[in-house]
This record gives structure tokens, C-alpha cells and sequence, in this order.
């Protein structure tokens, strides 16, 4: 056997290197993982060198004799059992040290991690895409207006409060109750026995009839109601005496706020006989009361006979004008594209309604002028539009020639069903086109006033026997009916034209006031109850030394603006 050191050196050595195989197998070059030499001692080259060959050879097979069979038979017990002592050494020690390392990072404060992946994840949310911006179509009027009315107020349609005064107002009056300073209207639409305006903080007021649901709110009183003739025969001169009015009607009043969705930007106020529009800056067009027929109420839509509140009418998008009769309403959108709905009895919409499904002409349609239409108008039961060509087309009642076309015209039952071109005011620049009942007005830009259709009740303001035959439509007792070719009206440099029933008004580039016709409620604000024949300047001492800029025709009142100075 080789010397016991020897022996013990040869054991030792395999065992430092399992246990470096063991700890070191991932960091280590592959050549380590392989044992070192165990009790055959060094390599064979070395030996030989290290002794005299004659003198040692049989020692030296002895010896390698003896340590090979110590070497088979100790090998587990030299190399495998240190390695297993070892390794479970080094296990336990790792895991001591985990635990110590844990319980050391316990008792130190932590800080909050911020992997990079989470702060980018952060990142998107901090910074969202950004919204698509709200398309703005409609440009919001910001001038504040004074506002004069004159006319019937018998129905609180002047808005005038429930004073005994507000009944008949026989030339243009300021209203307090819309002061511009602390209401500021900026735009005002007039409709049968109504009004409904916008003011510069983005509030609708209505004031008038409310019957069915015109003005957008709840008008209920508890108050009662006087008889008119009394209150007109009363004793006493007190202007602040009541009226027997309902204020909640009389009184211009907001609709409350909460009847729009938030955010909501209002651009124009519309209004027809017993109903009421509002066109958003978004081309958006929300409406309320109710539409009528020969028959009574038709309703506001095919859900809904009455709607006394707001209400979004879904299907107009992107709208730029509102243009209201009597009882159908016209939309243009920034195609050009013309939509009408309301009552169709009349040929008004422009399109085909039988009359045993007549709910669907409450419904907005296209029918026709699909594009290129730059503006439209509206009298009671006719309409107009305007093509960019200049050319002008028209439709609807024609039994007074108001379209302007004479195909029938001057017929009990003539009626246009579809837009035909107006012959007579195409070309002519129209820039505003609107009518009573039975008569039509329009501005040409520049400046002309033109009239035409009845002429019996003196709705056109001109000297009838002073026209030229051929322009003139006759009844069978050969009297003056119909102005059929569009005439201007002499001395009116137009700027706005209105008109109601029987009544006209025109602003003119002075800002002055012009009417005629009928005048029974003194609507057309001359001061008196006969009718004016001719187009006659309105001089009183509230609109005297004003520019006026705009004025409404009622049913049987008028209403005037100009721009307040505040």
C-alpha cells in the first residue's frame, strides 16, 4: 500500500474538485467538471521520471498494483461520500443564506418598484389619445339685442308680463323683461302666438301660448284668468294693474337648463305656429310642441302627439338653416341637401303624403333637392330654396300664386307637389326668401324688396292699379287677385325682410322699419287698426333715433331688434 499520506492526499483531492463541480457547474469551463486524479498518483510520464528504471521497476508495479486495488476499493467511499456531505452543506448553507437575505430585506424599508414595462404601461394611461375634436358648423351670435314688440299680447305673445298694458301695443315698445344688459338676447324667432330667443349665456327663453307645448316648459298657474273686454273696460289707468294673464306665460322665462345634455352650444332658434327649434353648433336640431292639420292636432312626431319638452330629433345631422311655416318645418345641411317634415296637406314638404299614413310626413325626409342648395324660406304653407346656381325653386299652396309660379295659380285647390323652378326669380341673387298665408317677400342682394302673390287684402305694399297687366291675376268679376311676377316695392333699400299672415316688415339699410298690410291688432306698428296699403316707414319715439337690424312677424304681432350698446 502507498504511505497513508499518500492515501489521504489522493482522497482529499477528489473531494475539493466534486464539491467544485457541485457549486461552480454553471460558471465553470466545461474542462473543470472533469475529476482530477485519484490515488493512481500522477501521470505515467512523470513516475518514469521521477526513479532510476532499473532500480525501481518492480517497486513501481507493486506499488501501482497496490493503489490500483485501493482504488477499487474505495472509491465511493473517497469521492461519493465527501461529495454527498458537501453538497448537502452547500444546500443548507444557500438556503440559510436565502433566509437570512430575506429576513434581512423584511426589516429594511421597502421601496416601490418602477419597472420600466410599468412605466411605459403608466405612460398610456397618463396620456390618453386625444378625442376628436367637436366639429363646429354653426357659427353662435354674440351681439346683444334690445327688443321691441307691438301687436296683439292678448296670449302673452308679446312677452310683456301680465300688466293690464301688455294687451295692445300699438307701436314698437322696448321689453323690459329682456333687458340686454341682464337677459342679452342675441337672436329672436317669432312663430303663430309665440316667441322663443336665445341669449349670449346659452339659454332658450319662450314666451306666449303654450297650449300645446310651444314653449318647451311647465306654465301651469294657479292664478285665474280675466275676461279681456273687462280688463279693456276697466276704470282704472294703471298701466301695473293685472291682466288676468298667466306671467308663466306672459313673462319671458328659461327652459331649464337640465332639459339639454351637457355641453350643448345653441346657434339659432326657430319657430312655427305651435312648435319650436333648436339648432346646436354642431348642426344638431332639438324641437318641442306639436304640428297641426285641417283636422286638429297632427302631432309632434309618430311617438309623440304633444312634446312639451325638448326633445333631439335624431335624424338631422350637421344642419345649417331651420326655416318654419305655419305647420312644416325645412332643414338644410352642409351638403346642401334639403330635409322637410310637419304637416303635408299642402303640398308643403315637397314630397308625396297620403293621407291615411300622413303620420310619416312627421318624420324628416329628403325629397329631392339632394344638394347645392345654399338657402331656404319658408311662408305658411309654401316654401322656397335656393340652388348655388342661383337658380330658385319653389312648392307648395299656390291658390294665391305665392310660389311664384303660374301654373294654376289662382285655383281654389292649386298646389305645387314637387320643387319647380321659379322662372321670375332665378338669376335674380336672392338672398332671403319668406311668406305669409297667401303672399311671399324676398331680398336680392343688392337690396331689392320683392313681392308677389295676394294683393286683396294689400299684402304686397304696392299700388295695385299702378302694375303692369300682364303681371296681374284677375277673379271672375275681373278685380285685382294675385301679383304673380315678383315686383319690387319702391324706396326700400332691404336688408331683412318678414312677413306673417297678412302682414310685411322690412329693415332697411338705415335701419329702419317699414310695414303694411293687415292691421286690425296693430301689428303692423303704425299706431293705427286700418289696414296699410302701401309700404310705409314706422316712426315712433322708442324706435326713432335706432339702427334696427332685425324684425319677426306674429300671426298678429311684430317684433323688432337692434344692437344694444353695453
Amino acid at each position: 500500500m502507498p504511505p497513508k499520506k499518500n492515501a489521504d492526499t489522493a482522497s482529499a483531492k477528489p473531494a475539493a474538485k466534486a464539491s467544485a463541480a457541485n457549486t461552480s457547474t454553471k460558471s465553470a469551463p466545461k474542462s473543470a467538471s472533469k475529476p482530477a486524479a485519484t490515488g493512481r498518483g500522477r501521470p505515467k510520464k512523470t513516475d518514469t521520471e521521477s526513479a532510476p528504471k532499473s532500480s525501481v521497476k518492480k517497486e513501481v508495479k507493486d506499488t501501482k498494483k497496490a493503489a490500483k486495488k485501493e482504488t477499487a476499493e474505495k472509491p465511493k467511499t473517497t469521492v461519493e461520500q465527501p461529495k454527498k456531505t458537501k453538497t448537502v452543506a452547500t444546500t443548507m448553507s444557500t438556503s440559510a443564506s436565502k433566509k437570512r437575505k430575506a429576513d434581512e430585506d423584511d426589516e429594511k424599508p421597502r421601496e416601490p418598484k418602477k419597472p420600466r414595462v410599468i412605466r411605459e404601461a403608466k405612460s398610456k394611461v397618463v396620456k390618453p389619445k386625444a378625442a376628436a375634436p367637436k366639429v363646429v358648423i354653426n357659427e353662435v351670435p354674440t351681439t346683444r339685442l334690445n327688443v321691441f314688440v307691438c301687436g296683439e299680447g292678448s296670449s302673452g305673445e308679446l312677452g310683456l308680463g301680465a300688466a293690464k298694458n301688455a294687451i295692445d301695443v300699438k307701436r314698437p315698445r322696448l321689453n323690459k323683461f329682456l333687458d340686454a344688459q341682464e337677459v342679452g338676447v342675441v337672436q329672436v324667432a317669432v312663430g303663430g302666438m309665440h316667441c322663443v330667443a336665445l341669449t349670449h349665456d346659452n339659454k332658450i327663453f319662450t314666451w306666449g301660448v303654450n297650449d300645446q307645448g310651444a314653449l318647451g316648459r311647465d306654465t301651469a298657474w294657479d292664478g285665474g284668468y280675466k275676461d279681456i273686454d273687462d280688463a279693456a273696460n276697466s276704470d282704472s289707468d294703471s298701466d301695473d294693474e293685472d291682466s288676468g294673464l298667466n306671467p308663466n306665460e306672459s313673462t319671458p322665462t328659461a327652459i331649464p337648463a337640465n332639459a339639454f345634455p351637457k355641453g350643448t352650444v345653441f346657434a339659432a332658434v326657430a319657430a312655427a305656429d305651435s312648435a319650436s327649434f333648436a339648432l346646436t353648433n354642431d348642426g344638431l336640431v332639438y324641437g318641442w310642441g306639436t304640428f297641426r292639420s285641417n283636422d286638429g292636432i297632427l302631432g309632434f312626431d309618430p311617438e309623440h302627439r304633444v312634446q312639451t319638452t325638448p326633445l333631439l330629433i335624431p335624424s338631422l345631422k350637421k344642419i345649417k338653416q331651420l326655416a318654419c311655416g305655419a305647420n312644416h318645418v325645412l332643414a338644410l345641411n352642409d351638403k346642401g341637401s334639403v330635409f322637410s317634415w310637419g304637416s303635408g296637406q299642402q303640398n308643403q314638404l315637397g314630397r308625396r303624403i297620403v293621407e291615411r299614413n300622413k303620420l310619416h310626413g312627421l318624420q324628416p325626409r329628403e325629397f329631392g333637392l339632394r344638394k347645392n342648395i345654399v338657402h331656404i324660406g319658408s311662408g305658411s304653407y309654401h316654401s322656397f330654396a335656393v340652388h348655388a346656381s342661383g337658380k330658385v325653386f319653389a312648392w307648395g299652396l299656390n291658390s294665391f300664386g305665392a310660389t311664384g309660379i303660374r301654373d294654376n295659380a289662382g285655383d281654389d285647390e292649386a298646389a305645387i307637389s314637387h320643387p319647380v323652378e321659379v322662372d321670375s326669380l332665378s338669376g335674380r341673387n336672392i338672398t332671403q326668401l319668406c311668406g305669409g298665408s297667401h303672399h311671399s317677400i324676398a331680398r336680392t342682394a343688392d337690396g331689392q324688396c320683392l313681392v308677389w302673390g295676394r294683393v286683396d287684402g294689400y299684402q304686397t305694399g304696392l299700388k295695385v292699379d299702378s302694375l303692369p297687366e300682364d303681371s296681374i291675376i284677375k277673379d271672375e268679376r275681373g278685380r285685382p287677385r294675385i301679383l304673380i311676377e315678383p315686383t319690387p316695392v319702391p324706396g326700400i333699400n332691404a336688408v331683412v325682410v318678414a312677413a306673417a299672415s297678412d302682414h310685411s316688415l322690412v329693415i332697411d339699410a338705415d335701419g329702419r322699419a317699414w310695414s303694411w298690410g293687415f292691421s286690425a291688432t296693430y301689428q303692423t306698428g303704425q299706431g293705427t287698426q286700418d289696414d296699410i296699403e302701401v309700404a310705409t316707414k314706422i316712426d315712433n319715439t322708442a324706435t326713432r333715433d335706432r339702427k334696427l337690424n332685425w324684425a319677426g312677424a306674429g300671426g298678429q304681432f311684430s317684433v323688432f331688434t337692434d344692437a344694444a350698446s353695453v
